[in-house]
């Protein structure tokens, strides 16, 4: 569509007919993300406040519809890079965000990491060294002090401020560990988010127990404290829970993505924040119920 005939489609936002305008929005709706710089310039020059509420409601539905759309192409793609999937729940919040810039930071984190990396090291004296340069260089810590906060689950707001929770730690953590080819990987523990560091010259026989596989669990809410299994198994024990296989395993990067839309959607349960709980709920059936 030209520019004229969008400009033309925005010149009618005003209409008062509701048909008139339903068919308008969804036309420039039909546009994609490539016709908010138009619709932002009309803000700007337009004196009508009904005008401006309906050019808002429009620029947030066309970026939620491409939040969507892209979680949804993720998926179907296999949902391979973590990174991706964090970056695509903070853009719901932040349009304008850039991935470059977010990677740039963490290879900046995992640079001085690599530094310190030897093979002659044991997968614990590595994560001694992870948890050495992201927790005291580096300063990341969990904000107990606002632990329900929205920001503590957008990847940009963690690596920006140091704060975190316990699901966008674990995932800064395992994306880093990833970068420097580390086999550490997420595990949905219930009421918490660990990771998990894999034996990658041990297959499980047929039959036998995947959980064997495990070297030990990262706690990066703790400054990555490592875990054992049997300490795994007093947790669930002391919180009556019934213990499961899959609270030992790692999870898919499905599934970590729907538990950080999880954490926001809590988030925002406590202030109240109706239009945005709904927008987040649409996100995490998105990626829940689409199949790679």
């Amino acid at each position: 569509m030209e520019n004229k005939e969008i400009k033309a489609l925005i010149a009618l936002l005003d209409d008062p007919d509701l048909n008139v305008f339903q068919a308008v929005s969804n036309k420039i709706i039909g546009q994609g993300p490539v016709i908010v710089p138009l619709l932002e310039k009309a803000w700007e020059s337009s004196l009508d406040e009904l005008m401006q509420t309906r050019i808002e409601s429009l620029i947030h539905s066309i970026q939620l519809n491409n939040v969507e759309e892209n979680l949804a192409a993720w998926v179907n793609q296999g949902a391979v890079n973590l990174l991706d999937g964090a970056f695509l729940v903070a853009k719901y919040q932040y349009p304008e965000l850039s991935l470059s810039a977010i990677d740039k930071s963490i290879e900046a984190i995992k640079k001085d990491i690599w530094i310190e990396l030897n093979d002659n090291l044991t997968a614990l004296e590595k994560v001694k060294i992870l948890n050495h340069v992201i927790f005291e260089v580096h300063g990341f810590a969990a904000n107990l002090s606002n632990f329900y906060s929205p920001q503590n689950s957008f990847i940009n707001q963690v690596l920006e401020t140091k704060k975190g929770g316990q699901i966008s730690l674990a995932i800064v953590y395992s994306i880093i560990g990833q970068k420097l080819g580390l086999p550490i990987f997420g595990v949905d523990l219930p009421k918490n988010f660990i990771l998990c560091y894999k034996d990658r010259y041990k297959a499980s026989a047929p039959n036998a127990d995947s959980r064997d596989e495990i070297l030990f669990y990262i706690n990066p809410f703790n400054k990555g404290t490592a875990l054992s299994r049997r300490e795994i198994e007093y947790f669930l024990t002391q919180q009556n829970i019934e213990q499961k296989k899959e609270h030992f395993l790692p999870c898919s990067n499905q599934e970590t993505i729907s538990q950080l839309i999880v954490g926001l959607i809590l988030a925002y349960e406590r202030l109240g924040y109706k239009d945005k709980i709904e927008d987040l709920r649409k996100l995490y059936w998105t990626v829940k119920e689409k199949k790679g």
